[in-house]
């Protein structure tokens, strides 16, 4: 039988836990938004010296995301961009975001040796799609 879940329920009146399960569904799925392909070239693409060539690049592979990726994603940086307007509430920076959900959007099918290699970039590549959001998910 189906679980029926209420919203009003006092469990999920801490947005922790909501973030959580957020989180954790992202981090379930069989393959991250940001298909295993377009990992590296993601991480290749924030490396980029030239901040514009950055957005362009990322621009591009966001536009080759399959359509319920593309959705989604969409979707889900949109309302981080609106978590990011209560900064002054919330303490969610956009460096902030890029920490918290940066390792669970964007990550290599292998987990590297070290931990830490990829990481960074993993979040600057939230950073930098939150930060150019208009321009790399035009309306």
């Amino acid at each position: 039988p189906e679980e029926r879940l209420s919203l009003a329920d006092p469990e999920w009146s801490d947005v922790h836990v909501v973030t959580g399960a957020l989180k954790l569904f992202f981090r379930e799925l069989p393959e991250p938004l940001v298909p295993y392909r377009l990992f590296d070239p993601f991480i290749e693409a924030v490396k980029l010296p030239d901040p514009q060539e950055q957005v362009e690049r990322v621009a591009e592979l966001v536009q080759s995301l399959p359509p319920p990726n593309y959705a989604t994603l969409r979707y889900l940086l949109a309302h981080l961009c609106r978590v990011m307007e209560r900064v002054d509430v919330n303490r969610m920076t956009r460096q902030n975001l890029g920490i918290v959900f940066g390792p669970t959007l964007l990550r290599p099918e292998r987990e590297p040796g070290s931990l830490a290699a990829g990481m960074a970039q993993q979040n600057q590549a939230v950073e930098l799609l939150l930060a150019h959001f208009d321009h790399i998910f035009p309306a």
